[in-house]
């Protein structure tokens, strides 16, 4: 005679696989979670006009968003919140904002304007070659 799996097997295998979920969909990004970004240094992100004065604009399949907090001034910081590894959702009111848990980070300088963030969004490197955004 075979014995089943117990209640209490059944209820930590439960657990287990609905935790694993939670974290998983915490940071997704809308991909595997495997995927590197599509653009590799040097290829064309955007161009000057695609990016709103006092705004930014999100590519979430390489991870950055792109700022101009003042004419002609552009910015580049990575597009995953220091908090749970969230993609940013949104920039609006000079914020690029994490809907994931409130997050709030600085257009200026990616810095955390409204926790539970403790830490700045990390910059990334870009060149602005005439209307031309590329990553470098």
């Amino acid at each position: 005679m075979t014995n089943g799996p117990t209640r209490r097997t059944i209820l930590i295998a439960t657990g287990a696989t609905g935790a694993a979920a939670l974290v998983a969909s915490c940071g997704d990004s809308g991909g595997t979670g495997d995927s590197a970004p599509s653009l590799s240094p040097g290829q064309e992100l955007a161009t000057t006009s695609d990016i709103p004065v006092g705004g930014g604009t999100i590519f979430k399949n390489e991870e950055v968003v792109v700022t101009q907090p003042k004419d002609g001034e552009f910015k580049a910081f990575s597009a995953i919140c220091t908090h749970q590894r969230c993609t940013v959702a949104t920039v609006s009111d000079g914020t690029i904002n994490c809907t994931c848990h409130g997050s709030k980070f600085n257009i200026t300088d990616g810095s955390v304007a409204n926790p539970p963030a403790t830490r700045p969004l990390p910059e990334k490197k870009i060149t602005v070659d005439g209307n031309s955004i590329r990553l470098a």
